[in-house]
């Protein structure tokens, strides 16, 4: 009985040895089992590097300025008693908008008048007794000398008047009145804002780094917040002529080549200045960069292969970036599944995303 037990139990150990290196054959010959085995290629989604112009340009946030702008001030104190403007009203260059009480001024206008006739008269007279012998010429000259400071004694009581009038010094729209009819002001006292909107300005800072590349003409575009989807180009009219030692930034000018309605001096901007422009520029959709030890690559695909490429970026764009060297114009690269990819090179089969369920559908790197 004793041999017997041993005989079978040496049969199922053998039987058991046998199942195991089946097992194992087997799974070595099963694709995409355990390790050792071959995988089939794998899924990626493809775009392709397109070509196209590319333009290098510095961002900058900056305000609108009207070309014209001033607020008005009386040059002396005096009350108010025409205020011959409305809030918002457009006015011509000259136009009368503020008139102070002149009443004492016109009077001494008036008396100046009446001193330069008086002279010029005295002078008539003197000459006409020259001819005829009752005087002599000294006697004329100072006539004369007499009504020169008659003219100007009128001239400065004109000019008097004209300190108590404000007028628009050049065309444009009025901004809200500050003041009443009837206030009494001191001289430098604000009254009303004038503004020119025909020419706009915007204003904007650089960092110094880019003093080298600023010129009077260089591109600009400006977008303004406060009117979504407006944008409006122009070009650098005047860089400062010194940087700002705060801040080390240059104060740049860009004058506006059109308007739209509702553009006021004082909105926020946003500026693209124009620093370069390459024509056959190489783009990629963002999603196929992949960053790995601080340099940036992509998969770029060929007969079913996918090889990694390093490259250089240039300029961006919203979704994609310009690559400025490692790829082709028409070349195919993958945007979605580097993940899945090892080493320098892989067997990929492209997919169509809108095909493929969102639980299958590879993620981008």
């Amino acid at each position: 009985m004793r041999t017997r037990a041993l005989a079978l139990l040496g049969v199922a150990l053998v039987g058991t040895l046998l199942g195991t290196a089946v097992s194992t054959v087997g799974a070595q010959q099963r694709p995409g089992g355990a390790p050792g085995g071959q995988g089939g290629p794998v899924a990626v989604e493809l775009g392709a590097v397109k070509q196209e112009a590319a333009l290098e340009a510095a961002q900058a946030v900056g305000s609108l300025r009207a070309a014209q702008t001033t607020m008005l001030r009386p040059e002396v104190s005096g009350r108010i008693v025409q205020l011959n403007v409305r809030d918002g009203q457009r006015v011509a260059r000259g136009q009368l908008l503020v008139q102070l009480d002149d009443g004492v001024q016109q009077a001494q206008l008036a008396q100046a008048l009446a001193q330069a006739a008086t002279a010029d008269s005295n002078v008539r007279r003197q000459q006409d007794l020259l001819a005829q012998g009752f005087v002599t010429a000294s006697a004329v000259e100072q006539a004369q000398s007499a009504a020169q400071v008659a003219q100007a004694q009128v001239q400065l009581a004109r000019a008097q008047l004209s300190r108590l009038q404000v007028r628009a010094p050049f065309s444009g729209v009025a901004g809200i009145r500050l003041v009443s009819l009837g206030d009494y002001v001191k001289d430098g006292a604000d009254l009303i804002s004038l503004e020119d909107p025909s020419q706009l300005w915007a204003d904007f800072r650089l960092p110094e780094q880019f003093a080298g590349r600023l010129r009077v003409g260089q591109a600009v575009s400006v977008s303004v917040d406060a009117l979504p989807g407006t944008r409006l180009a122009g070009k650098v009219e005047a860089v400062d002529a010194k940087a700002d030692a705060d801040g080390r930034a240059l104060l740049v000018r860009a004058a506006l080549q059109q308007t739209v309605p509702n553009l006021r001096s004082g909105l926020f901007v946003r500026v693209a200045l124009e620093l370069g422009r390459r024509e056959a520029a190489l783009w990629v959709p963002e999603e196929a960069l992949v960053p790995q030890g601080g340099k940036l690559f992509v998969y770029t695909v060929k007969d079913g292969e996918a090889r990694r490429v390093a490259v250089k970026v240039g300029a961006r764009k919203p979704g994609w970036a310009e690559l400025l060297e490692g790829v082709q114009a028409g070349q195919q690269v993958v945007t979605a599944g580097q993940q899945r990819l090892r080493g320098e090179s892989a067997k990929v089969k492209a997919v169509d995303p809108e095909k493929i369920g969102g639980g299958n559908k590879p993620k981008g790197a």
